[in-house]
C-alpha cells in the first residue's frame, strides 16, 4: 500500500485540465502543472512516482498515446467549484484522495526519466518561443480590450448607419 503524497494531487488535477476534450501527452501534462503550481514543477523522478502510484490505484490510465483520468478519478475531481482558485482545487482532491480506498491491483504507468525529462524542456522552450500556451488564462487586461473594442465598432457602425439615414 502506497500513501498518496504531495505531487499526486496536482497532478490528478493537470490531466483533467490536459485531457478535456482527447487524451493528454506528458508535454500537455506538464504545462498544466505549470499553471496549477505556478512555476513550480516537479522534478522528473517525482512525477514519474507520482505517475506509477495513481495508475497502480487505478485514477490515471493510458489511452490512445496519452493520459486521462479513468472512472475513478473522475469520481474524485467531479464535484470541485468551477470558480475556485488551484489551490483550492488541489486541496479539495487531496481531501478525496486522503479517503480514497489504496488498491495496487491495476498496471502501473511506467515511464523513464528521459522521457519526462524531454517533455519539460519542450515545455520550457513552448514558454519562450512566439506560441500561444492555450492553458493559460486570458489577462484580464486582455478580456477588457477586447470587450473595449467590440463596443467601440458597434458604436461606429451605428453612427455610420445613421449618418446615412439622415444624408
Amino acid at each position: 500500500m502506497h500513501p498518496f503524497r504531495d505531487t499526486d494531487a496536482p497532478l490528478l488535477l493537470a490531466t483533467l485540465m490536459a485531457s478535456k476534450r482527447r487524451a493528454a501527452d506528458l508535454v500537455g501534462i506538464v504545462a498544466a502543472l505549470d499553471l496549477i503550481l505556478e512555476g513550480a514543477i516537479p522534478p522528473p523522478l517525482k512525477l514519474i512516482d507520482a505517475v506509477a502510484r495513481l495508475s497502480a490505484h487505478g485514477l490515471i490510465v493510458e489511452r490512445d498515446g496519452g493520459y486521462v483520468l479513468s472512472a475513478e478519478g473522475e469520481k474524485l475531481v467531479v464535484g470541485l467549484p468551477k470558480k475556485a482558485s488551484a489551490d483550492e482545487k488541489v486541496d479539495s482532491i487531496r481531501e478525496d484522495l486522503a479517503g480514497y480506498p489504496q488498491a495496487d491491483d491495476h498496471p502501473a504507468v511506467v515511464l523513464t526519466s528521459e522521457v519526462v525529462y524531454a517533455a519539460i524542456q519542450a515545455h520550457k522552450a513552448s514558454k519562450t518561443g512566439t506560441g500561444r500556451n492555450l492553458l493559460m488564462p486570458k489577462t484580464k487586461a486582455a478580456e477588457a480590450a477586447a470587450k473595449r473594442a467590440a463596443g467601440w465598432r458597434h458604436a461606429a457602425a451605428a453612427r455610420r448607419r445613421k449618418a446615412q439615414r439622415n444624408g
